[in-house]
């Protein structure tokens, strides 16, 4: 089955590397959303349509969102008023997948690391997610690594984190097995990281 695919904030770093595993390794349909379509370049595929817009434009988010089977939402900025806004309007189109990418440390759960209010956007954000009724998966990365490398495991909310570092092809490798394969770590909350 043919899976469409919204990716929110598609020229982030992860985004750029789960497209091309979109593309190679799935028949997806990609729905590239960002706030500067221009900064998309040598995606040449059926499979892609590119859209420029504000994840907090709610009429627009709505439009794109209708027909989608998951959402993929790898951002920055205001995470808060954009997690109310996408939980809001995938309950108003009646879509239910989404992969959230957030930090490691939200839960304090890296042995050893107290973060400060710096990750409150990310902890926050995660609460309004875990509150909805969404088929959600939150990823929680260690720090991003160029390593050409698949390599990382995964620890659920409340267990420790296990490494600190985690390459961007490791977490986009995760976010499309969770986009293709309905099911798989619904309603949790993943920490990803390179194991030590």
């Amino acid at each position: 089955m043919m899976t469409n695919v919204l990716i929110l904030g598609a020229n982030g770093s992860i985004a750029r590397v789960a497209i091309d595993l979109f593309l190679k390794e799935t028949d997806a349909q990609l729905t590239l959303y960002l706030r500067k379509s221009s900064r998309i370049k040598n995606i040449d595929s059926s499979r892609v349509k590119v859209i420029e817009g504000d994840v907090l434009d709610s009429e627009k988010l709505k439009e794109v969102m209708v027909g989608q089977d998951v959402v993929y939402a790898n951002l920055s900025g205001s995470l808060e008023q954009m997690a109310k806004n996408i939980v809001q309007t995938m309950d108003t189109t009646g879509v239910r997948r989404l992969i959230w990418i957030s930090s490691m440390g939200i839960y304090n759960e890296v042995p050893g690391q107290t973060y400060n209010d710096i990750l409150d956007p990310y902890r926050y954000s995660a609460e309004i997610i875990e509150a909805s009724d969404l088929e959600y998966t939150i990823l929680r990365p260690g720090w991003f690594t160029n390593k050409n490398e698949i390599d990382y495991v995964t620890t659920q909310k409340g267990e420790p984190f296990k490494g600190h570092e985690v390459s961007r092809q490791s977490v986009a490798d995760l976010v499309v097995k969770l986009a293709t394969s309905p099911g798989l770590e619904v309603r949790k909350s993943l920490g990803v990281s390179k194991p030590k």
